[in-house]
Order: C-alpha cells, then sequence, then structure tokens
C-alpha cells in the first residue's frame, strides 16, 4: 500500500473529497490539520508552492489536490501511483442509474428506492454538488435555523442509501444512449440500464485570463470556504455580482484585514435583495465597480490585480494577497454532447412539464437542465420528477 500523506484542514469540502476517493480505493493515510498545527501551514507552502488544501504526496511525491488526483483517476492514472490493480469488470445490468447527485440526484434516489427500483447513483468525484461548497444554507424549508452545505448533502445521501440507492465516488465516463439498454461507463466498472437520470449539476466558470490559471492554488481559487481561513489577516478581492459572490464576500470578511473587495462588471448587483444588502451594508466590504480584472500579477503567490474600468478602460492595481472568483456556474453536460439535446450554453432540453429529454428512457433534472431558477429546492423537485416520470416510464415498457 502507498504511503500517503495529506494536509488538510477541519472544514474543507475538498478535503473530504480526496479522503473518500482514497478510502474508495482502500487507501489509508497520515493526516496533518495546518489548523490544529500552524506551522505545518508554512512547512506545506515550502514544500509544494501552493497555498490552498488539500496538498497530497504519495510514496514522498507531491501529487497536488483533490482537483490532480481526481484529473489522475480520470485518466486511469492513479492506480498506478497506489501501487494497485485496475480490473475489468463486465456489465452489471440494473433497473435506473443516477448520474450525478447534489439535491437533484439524491432526491431521485429517494424517490426511485422507495419505488423499489434499486437505483445505483454514479455521484461523481464531485460529488453532492455546489453546495458541498457553501458554507450556510438558510432558504430550503424545514431548517429554521440554517445548516451548512455538506451536512445537507450528507443527510441526503443518508436517506438515499436507507431506501436501498448504491452510491458509487466515480465519474462517469462514457455514456451510449442509441440503444437500450443504455450503456454507461466509470474508470471502474459498466452498467447497462433501463433507464437513466442525469442530474450531473454545474460547476464554477473562470475569468479566461491566463494569469488566473498561473496562480491556482497559489491565492486564486473559487471556493472561500475551502481556503478563506489561509489569508486571515489578509487583503481578498472576489469577483462577481450574485449571491455566490455576496456569500463568499460575506464569509470572508472574518478573515480578510483590512478589507474584502468585491469586483463586479456592472454598477448594481445580480445578487437577490436580501445577499445585496447584508453585503452593501458590511463595512468590510468594498465595491469595485464597472470593473474586471485584466491580470493576476505575483512572484510565487499573489500579490496584486491589475483592474481595468470597462467604462473608461483605466487600468489600477489593488494589493492583494488572494482572488476569489464567483462569477457563475457552467453545466456539467460535455459528456452528452451529440446524445441529448441541450442549448447552446450546455443545459440539458426537456419536455414542458417533465423531465424527459429526447431520447426515450433518459430523464434529466436539476442543475444540468434548469437555466433559470438554479435552486437547491427546485432541484430536489426536479429529481422527484425525474423519479416518477423513469418511474412510469419502466411501468409501460413492462419493466417490473
Amino acid at each position: 500500500m502507498a504511503q500517503i500523506v495529506m494536509y488538510s484542514k477541519s472544514w474543507c469540502p475538498y478535503c473530504d473529497r480526496a479522503k473518500h476517493l482514497l478510502t474508495q480505493k482502500g487507501q489509508t493515510w497520515t493526516e496533518i490539520d495546518i489548523e490544529a498545527q500552524p506551522e505545518k501551514r508554512d512547512e506545506m507552502v515550502q514544500r509544494t508552492q501552493r497555498s490552498t488544501v488539500p496538498q497530497i504526496f504519495i510514496d514522498g511525491a507531491h501529487v497536488g489536490g483533490f482537483d490532480d488526483i481526481a484529473a489522475l483517476e480520470r485518466a486511469g492514472k492513479l492506480d498506478a501511483l497506489l501501487g494497485a490493480k485496475r480490473e475489468e469488470k463486465a456489465a452489471e445490468r440494473v433497473k435506473l442509474l443516477i448520474i450525478g447527485s447534489g439535491p437533484a440526484g439524491y432526491t431521485a434516489a429517494i424517490y426511485a428506492g422507495r419505488a423499489e427500483l434499486k437505483p445505483v447513483m454514479i455521484a461523481g468525484l464531485q460529488f453532492g454538488g455546489q453546495l458541498m461548497l457553501t458554507t450556510e444554507v438558510e432558504n430550503y424549508p424545514g431548517f429554521p435555523e440554517g445548516i451548512t452545505g455538506p451536512e445537507m448533502m450528507e443527510a441526503f445521501q443518508k436517506q438515499a442509501e436507507r431506501f436501498g440507492t448504491r452510491v458509487l465516488m466515480e465519474d462517469a465516463t462514457k455514456v451510449d444512449f442509441s440503444t437500450r439498454p443504455f450503456r454507461v461507463e466509470t474508470e471502474g466498472a459498466a452498467f447497462l440500464a433501463d433507464t437513466v437520470i442525469v442530474a450531473t449539476g454545474a460547476s464554477a466558470k473562470w475569468m479566461g485570463i491566463p494569469s488566473e490559471q498561473t496562480f491556482m492554488n497559489r491565492g486564486v481559487s473559487a471556493c472561500a470556504t475551502c481556503d478563506g481561513a489561509l489569508f486571515r489577516g489578509k487583503p481578498i478581492a472576489v469577483v462577481g455580482g450574485g449571491d455566490t459572490a455576496m456569500e463568499e464576500a460575506l464569509f470572508l470578511t472574518r478573515y480578510a484585514s483590512p478589507k474584502v473587495w468585491v469586483i463586479h462588471r456592472r454598477h448594481e448587483l445580480r445578487a437577490s435583495k436580501i445577499m445585496a444588502e447584508r453585503a452593501l451594508k458590511n463595512e468590510k466590504i468594498e465595491f469595485i465597480w464597472d470593473s474586471a480584472v485584466d491580470e493576476v500579477i505575483g512572484g510565487d503567490f499573489v500579490t496584486k490585480l491589475r483592474i481595468k474600468n470597462l467604462k473608461t478602460g483605466a487600468l489600477s492595481e489593488l494589493p492583494v494577497e488572494a482572488l476569489f472568483v464567483a462569477i457563475g456556474h457552467k453545466p456539467s453536460t460535455d459528456l452528452f454532447k451529440g446524445q441529448l439535446e441541450m442549448d447552446d450554453v450546455g443545459y440539458l432540453k426537456v419536455e414542458g412539464g417533465s423531465s424527459r429529454t429526447n431520447i426515450a428512457g433518459v430523464f434529466a433534472c436539476g442543475d444540468a437542465m434548469d437555466p433559470t431558477y438554479r435552486q437547491a429546492v427546485t432541484a430536489a423537485g426536479t429529481g422527484c420528477m425525474a423519479a416518477i416520470d423513469a418511474e412510469r416510464w419502466l411501468a409501460e415498457q413492462g419493466v417490473e
């Protein structure tokens, strides 16, 4: 078994995802909590030239964070690093396969499980969806005091498993919807499914400037809950104007000094009224309107941003040590291109008032098909719709 060392901290969704992936592969590791041992943060930075967690070493070699080991897994290279052999498996026949998790996928699994369809869920390496990166959920019915996103998704998963859902923390790598049963593959398994529910959600967008990628994990992040505490006492900037950006900025005020700067392309926020008011009233948040990040600048780590005023073209510099990008999301539907109909952005098209896609027996729910609302509660609702639609469709086909 490989010798694994992981630098982490207690509140870190990406750390949890890395641990789930390694556990699924039968691995153990030595964990170094950089919050419990602050001196270890400097050690981590010195060894990796990165300031974000997790940072993982396998047999003494630095392999990176969760995104890095997930990429190795998708490429079929992680098992070799871990000294494990990948075994080819014969395709397993199932009644209902759910691709993706989050509130849509888990709700579909709960309903399908209660209907005794014995669902199998390919939850993905990014299991739990965007709520795994959300600090506080205050608008989901039934939680008057609020709940963290990871806590909510853990509860959803347990409820789905209670009704017989088998959850696999793997990515679907190939689908074939041209014939039935539908074939879906992961790196380590293959399934033949009578019906499929797609609940692959959406992922964070990036600004698209080269320096953004250059300083990834070295001051640039898309997850304040993961990395905010690493910049305690430092000046921090957030890009965006929606609810996610306001939530990130408000969360970061507990760490930033002297301020959190919010950089937004327009002169008014797109965020909901309550989130906008909270941010605008917070004395530690300062807004830079009608502007965009032109370049991220630094040496080993971010030291400043070059800001461009979109009305005047004027350039200025903002000294910060961290930049959190919160400019929206892209539906995670590339896997289905050429098979399922989608709009120009990539959202899956469904028949009005249903979850039916253009392929009979394939249903879609959640943020993968919802360009309008994109809320946890609406995602859960469409997950319910998809399970009921799938159950009825199976009955019509005579599949018991």
